[in-house]
């Protein structure tokens, strides 16, 4: 294979994975273009390897290479960059699941351009672009009512059994109460985190205030969760 055509193969992996790092830099996710592009390309380069060392270095009737062994393995060692891209927060809300799923994307495009296949590429970046950016909104905007609702978590310290009873029944009727969780504190107070389930397009700001009036709350904290 000529070194043009080598170098063809690397810049491309280069564009398809700074595409992904733009995206993932735009919505302020851990992955960016460099981290993306580095991925792209190193993949790119192992898959060229793998499948030229081939006619390089095996001699026939004597040894057996497989040309696509070395790319084969990128694709469970990249997950080990994916991992750390996955966070637990201390709500116990799992992030950066999307961003795995690009790290290794970026690999298997960079695997992709290594092998020749660019139409391939190009089409399946475009149709990761769109199913990370279009088709959420657009089923979101059609599908059912649940998808245009999201979880706010909510931490309430609130004074007396009587008063969290009404407080917990109000919430529930106005809401809707999820993963209910219920801590004695100092005194006869007691601490209240459950998830309330509202429209996505209520803000947080006024979720919080809704809940800051009520008579039982002393001390409230909220948290959009579902992002």
């Amino acid at each position: 294979m000529l070194n043009t055509e080598m170098i063809l193969r690397l810049a491309v992996a280069l564009f398809l994975g700074l595409l992904i790092g733009i995206d993932r830099e735009l919505r302020q996710k851990p992955l960016g273009m460099k981290t993306s592009t580095v991925i792209a390309v190193g993949s790119c380069l192992l898959t060229i390897v793998s499948i030229y060392a081939v006619d390089k270095f095996s001699i026939k009737g004597y040894t057996q290479m497989d040309p696509m062994r070395l790319a084969a393995q990128i694709v469970s060692g990249i997950g080990f960059i994916g991992a750390g891209a996955i966070l637990r927060r201390s709500n116990d809300v799992i992030t950066g699941l999307t961003t795995a799923a690009m790290v290794w994307a970026s690999a298997a495009l960079g695997i992709a351009a290594g092998a020749g296949f660019y139409q391939e590429a190009f089409a399946a970046v475009a149709m990761i672009m769109l199913a990370v950016n279009l088709f959420p909104v657009v089923v979101k905007l059609l599908g059912p009512k649940q998808l245009r609702e999201k979880y706010v978590s909510v931490k309430v310290e609130a004074l007396g059994c009587e008063e969290l009873s009404e407080l917990v029944a109000y919430m529930d009727r106005e809401y809707g109460l999820k993963h209910l969780k219920i801590k004695d504190i100092e005194g006869d107070r007691q601490r209240v985190h459950f998830y309330v389930v509202a429209p996505a397009n209520r803000s947080t700001t006024a979720i919080y205030y809704n809940i800051k009036r009520l008579k039982q709350v002393q001390h409230v904290e909220v948290e959009d969760v579902s992002s």
